[in-house]
């Protein structure tokens, strides 16, 4: 019998120590060190005894392409970030925050699998009692006769109820809350949470069966667990919400079987969550006339362009160190869009508090909307309002000048869907078509502040000085 031999590997880095230590010399993670008991005899030996496979290797030509080919889950979003549905026998780990509506969204996915096809869906929770479930099933409308729920956490007791019910599609809510009995470490841990996402993608790779794991958020907004988590199954989504808002957005963050920038939009309703197929018109304040300090850009959410509005404010002040809060953005860029609003553009904001932000809870990080930040922090300066049915694109640069981005056509095509007229886009996108849309090509600041008619502000002579 070959002697085990003890050693310690950090579960995040899987950085080697010979003993245990409480902070990974490799990679400063915390409490992320484990006993892990190998094979002496394995370790340098210079070669293994061949042994006979149970599935000889087949050309790759002989090979069924269509055991991967996706089914809609009848959730259209959720369907469009998966590349067109749940591949069977693929394992999906769905991470977000507490209350963000994780549950909610799984159990109308089991709900309508099972009720858009003659097959059966398992929803298994290890948070909730049953009665739970079912409240919140008949306040969805998710309540169907294939639906099987499941109140176990105990991953031996769910293997057996898979076996019984045989669903061709397995919801467990959630993977953290899960136990193997037969491995040491407590609910939650990172052995315990890597012996069970093992498990259950040993069963979906075996049976076929897709499976949907709900997975916990760190108080940094990462997947808790160790990173192995991430590797062992085929898609990772993140679930993002603003507690203020209904808007829910799923993003993709890995994708065996499709792209990985796609984006789907959800609205959270006391009586379910519901698909948004048009997402741009949440992030617009309709109004009918232009208001000062206002400014209309497109972002590119993965490959979904959304139309946001973007809004500023100064106010004049008697402190040293005016104010500049920022809600929606970037802090750091629009800093840096107001030290050149001053320096090149010639805005002196040095004695007014600057407030900038979206509507609708947009997030906007992307350097394509530096330009609509500028032009909406100087119109609510000027008090000069931007003309109506304009839309304002480009990177600003340090020196003032305005710098292309990327998918012009796609932002530009969604804008005047919806009604959008102008464009104040960077230089060289002459062959860009755009339709009936009046297109102003910028290269720097200026030149964008004097095309929308925002008046150029003088400052004061020790303004100008400072």
């Amino acid at each position: 019998m070959a002697k085990t031999k003890p050693i310690y590997r950090c579960s995040a880095c899987s950085h080697e120590v010979a003993k245990w230590v409480g902070k990974c010399p490799e990679c400063g993670g915390w409490g992320t060190v484990d006993e892990v008991v190998v094979s002496a005899g394995t370790i340098g030996a210079p070669g293994r005894k061949a042994m006979l496979p149970s599935t000889a290797a087949a050309p790759i030509s002989a090979i069924d392409s269509q055991v991967t080919k996706a089914r809609p889950t009848g959730v259209s979003e959720l369907d469009r970030v998966l590349g067109g549905g749940v591949v069977p026998g693929s394992v999906v780990l769905l991470s977000g925050e507490p209350g963000v509506g994780k549950s909610t969204l799984l159990l109308e996915v089991a709900h309508r699998w099972a009720a858009q096809r003659d097959e059966k869906s398992l929803y298994v929770t290890a948070e909730e009692s049953a009665g739970q479930v079912r409240l919140r099933a008949d306040r969805t409308g998710a309540v169907h006769d294939g639906v099987y729920l499941a109140a176990e956490s105990d991953l031996s007791i769910v293997l057996g109820h898979v076996e019984q019910v045989r669903p061709t599609l397995l919801v467990v809510d959630s993977v953290q809350t899960m136990l193997v009995p037969d491995v040491d470490g407590v609910i939650g841990g990172v052995t315990q949470v890597r012996a069970v996402t093992a498990a259950l993608t040993s069963l979906a790779k075996a049976s076929g069966i897709a499976v949907l794991l709900v997975g916990h958020v760190t108080k940094d907004g990462n997947i808790a667990g160790p990173r192995t988590l991430e590797h062992l199954v085929d898609v990772v989504l993140q679930f993002e919400g603003d507690k203020n808002s209904t808007l829910r957005m799923v993003r993709g963050v890995k994708n065996r079987f499709g792209s990985a920038d796609e984006v789907g939009c959800f609205e959270l309703h006391e009586d379910g969550i519901a698909c948004v197929d048009d997402p741009s018109g949440l992030f617009l304040h309709h109004r009918t006339e232009a208001v000062p300090g206002t400014a209309v850009t497109v972002a590119m959410d993965g490959k979904r362009p959304l139309v946001g509005e973007v809004q500023g404010l100064t106010v004049k002040t008697e402190i040293p160190q005016p104010r500049r809060a920022v809600s929606g953005l970037d802090y750091n860029r629009v800093a840096m869009v107001l030290a050149v609003l001053q320096s090149r553009g010639r805005v002196f904001l040095g004695k007014s508090d600057v407030y900038a932000a979206t509507v609708g809870g947009m997030r906007l990080v992307e350097p394509a909307a530096d330009l609509a930040i500028a032009l909406a922090i100087a119109s609510a300066e000027s008090d000069v309002s931007i003309p109506a049915g304009w839309v304002i694109l480009g990177e600003v640069g340090l020196a003032g000048e305005v710098r292309k981005v990327t998918g012009v056509a796609r932002r530009l095509a969604e804008a005047e869907r919806l009604g959008f007229t102008t464009a104040l886009v960077p230089p060289g996108l002459t062959p860009v078509q755009s339709g009936t849309m009046k297109i102003h090509e910028v290269t720097d600041l200026r030149s964008a502040l004097r095309i929308t008619g925002l008046r150029r502000l003088r400052a004061a002579p020790e303004d100008a000085a400072g």
